[in-house]
């Protein structure tokens, strides 16, 4: 007994030390959870111009909000989930959609599609927008309470843009657009119940049908009060600049879209 009660002792005084400097690390369930999930309202403030071209070669460049009087400023719902299948790897996606009609008398001329509609003419318009963005990222730094990684994927962009007025009918086209992006994120826990977060998107594309560029931002504050739920402030901007050319019409658009973000998130 004399000589176990030492061993013991020793093995005690050993092991508390690195007991206490592991319960010192932060522990935030969105670094270390397997499978994580947010939905929340987005509230963007947004910039739209666009141009459709006919085969004949007829357009104009249109700002949305100036000429034809749409909301600059809406909230649209938002969602994201993330797969950790890995000790360093991870799947992630998001979506937002942002629906937005206008009813102006336009006080100058502009030509959609071929049709030129006068200065004086009510016209009616719609733009419709939704963005998926996906990408497979690695870790290439991975502790309990941070990483930092890279990854590529998508932002998938769906356009339903229309003009209409008197019997000119639907000036209407749908486009979706695959614009691939190349990203790098950071995560870090400052405490078990908070946590901040970056991700920087970019590409500049020439391809197929497409050219231009797309440039992206999110930045996270996560608090987690309970073990499955818990609240977030973010931010998020999304500038596209895309131009697709098809046998029949060529459309460019030009966008930005910038705002706080209000979500609840739950992973496990």
């Amino acid at each position: 007994m004399r000589i176990g009660i030492p061993f013991i002792g020793a093995a005690l005084l050993l092991s508390t030390p690195l007991a206490r400097a592991d319960d010192a690390i932060p522990n935030h369930p969105a670094l270390t959870d397997k499978f994580y999930f947010a939905v929340g309202a987005f509230v963007p403030k947004t910039s739209t111009s666009a141009e459709l071209d006919s085969n004949l070669g007829l357009g104009a460049n249109i700002d949305f909000e100036r000429a034809l009087g749409m909301t600059t400023q809406k909230a649209v719902p938002d969602a994201e989930f993330r797969w950790r299948f890995g000790e360093r790897w991870r799947l992630e996606a998001e979506y937002f959609e942002l629906n937005r009609s206008g009813d102006k008398v336009i006080s100058q001329d502009l030509t959609w599609n071929g049709i030129t509609f006068t200065a004086g003419t009510e016209v009616l318009s719609r733009f419709n927008f939704s963005d998926v963005r996906t990408s497979v990222g690695y870790s290439f730094f991975k502790r309990k309470d941070k990483e930092v990684g890279v990854s590529f994927g998508f932002h998938i962009a769906s356009y339903d843009v229309g003009l209409q007025a008197g019997n000119s009918g639907d000036q209407a086209k749908k486009i979706l657009a695959p614009l691939p992006v190349f990203s790098a994120y950071g995560q870090f826990a400052l405490t078990d119940e908070w946590a901040v977060g970056a991700r920087l998107d970019r590409f500049v594309m020439s391809y197929n049908d497409y050219d231009g560029n797309i440039s992206s931002v999110g930045v996270d504050l996560n608090y987690r009060p309970f073990r499955y739920l818990g609240f977030g402030l973010a931010y998020r901007s999304l500038f596209i600049v895309l131009k697709a050319t098809k046998p029949d019409f060529s459309a460019q658009f030009n966008q930005s879209f910038q705002g706080p973000l209000l979500y609840m998130s739950s992973s496990f």
